[in-house]
């Protein structure tokens, strides 16, 4: 089945939950839900068991012996419910913290004392020593979008709490009362959590994250779908509020002969981003593969047969394959140092138009991603935030 315009797929496959953003038969971005307890974005009330001077880091129980990691540098803004807060952190210390980030392979979970909510068009958080002034704004956004938010007096007024960013997805509203009224409850409830989190008890949780498959919603831009389906009544109903708010379309697919994994193809398209090789549809490739240190990638001609003007050729293959990259990034969610190996050009200038193309490529991307030179050896360097595990891992994990 074609997806001309974007669908957003929730749906059962084998015993996981998955999410998948499909446009155009191609997968954009997929992701494998899980359990709500200690989900990125869960606050809790930790202890802190333990602190290492030499790596700057403090080691935090959430409860149940679930350790973290908080970097030192955050305990000024630190809110502490068990003595006066001082700008430094001691062992015993019960503290408000956020789940940032995931554990990963040998690492801990990453926690952090500067607490945000975000929602599908703002994101608010605590403020900081040196949080910049006024309303923060998508650099995605165009200029028009930028100054109208800007000069919002509704938006302003938040900021004397919070800081507010305007994520991307407002820049396709037409009246900035969703925006106002989303950003209020965002800051109202951020302030709730504060304020009762000092009469709460040691690894209290203080707000837990709606489902992944909410969330999932909110990071797509809303201009990269048409509608929501999803083949399980449960997450329908789940999701009928929160896509009625949003004006998103939300269909329940009920066709039990062919389920809905197999009428998108979803089983080829995930194996396809789980295999090292990538065919261009100039009959070139990718090898993509990653290491403890780094992805590489590297592009190859292939079955393309080259004319007279080899330069051009490997011009407009390295223009293809810069375009295959960025998707590949996306939608097998591949983070960290990844070094690229393009066919050599001759021409600097070229060379030079490539890495500008890689950049506005990547600007595409909900999570930040960076084209920033060419190495010595001619690679091109990129990297890409770490935020979750790769595809391929949530696959194998499940």
């Amino acid at each position: 089945m074609t997806t001309h315009n974007g669908t957003i797929l929730i749906t059962k496959y084998g015993e996981k939950l998955l999410a998948v953003l499909l446009q155009n038969n191609q997968i954009l971005s997929a992701q494998v839900m899980k359990s709500a307890e200690h989900a990125v974005g869960n606050i809790y009330i930790g202890k802190v068991q333990s602190i290492s001077q030499n790596i700057g880091a403090a080691f935090l129980d959430l409860g149940g012996g679930y350790l973290t990691f908080l970097p030192l540098a955050e305990a000024q803004t630190a809110k502490l419910t068990n003595r006066k807060q001082d700008g430094s952190l001691k062992v015993g210390d019960e503290l408000l913290v956020q789940i940032a980030r995931e554990p990963m392979k040998t690492k801990l979970a990453g926690v952090t004392t500067k607490l945000s909510l975000a929602g599908q068009y703002a994101v608010v958080s605590m403020k900081g020593k040196k949080t910049a002034s006024g309303v923060q704004i998508s650099s995605k956004l165009d200029a028009a979008a930028q100054t109208r938010f800007r000069e919002s007096d509704a938006l302003e007024a938040i900021t004397d709490r919070f800081r507010l960013i305007v994520r991307t997805n407002a820049g396709a509203l037409t009246d900035i009362g969703p925006l106002t009224t989303e950003a209020r409850e965002l800051a109202d409830t951020l302030a709730r959590i504060v304020e009762t989190g000092s009469s709460r008890t040691c690894y209290s949780c203080l707000y837990q994250r709606e489902p992944d498959y909410i969330t999932f919603i909110e990071n797509t831009y809303r201009s990269e779908y048409d509608e929501v389906v999803t083949d399980l009544p449960e997450v329908h109903e789940a999701l009928s509020a929160f896509c009625q708010k949003r004006e998103i379309p939300l269909r329940l697919y009920e066709d039990n002969l062919l389920p809905l994994y197999k009428l998108y193809s979803v089983e080829a398209r995930l194996k396809e981003l789980t295999e090292k090789k990538v065919w261009l549809k100039s009959g070139g490739y990718l090898v993509i593969e990653p290491t403890e240190a780094l992805i590489s990638i590297d592009v190859n001609t292939g079955k393309y047969e080259a004319g007279k003007d080899k330069e051009e050729t490997f011009y407009r293959i390295n223009r293809e394959a810069a375009e295959m990259i960025a998707l590949q990034l996306r939608a097998r969610n591949l983070s960290g140092i990844i070094l690229v190996d393009f066919i050599n050009l001759k021409e600097k200038e070229r060379e030079r138009a490539i890495l500008e193309y890689m950049r506005e490529l990547l600007k595409r991307d909900p999570i930040p991603a960076r084209a920033l030179d060419m190495t010595g050896l001619g690679l091109m360097e990129l990297t890409r935030k770490k935020v979750a595990p790769s595809l391929a891992e949530q696959l194998r994990k499940g």
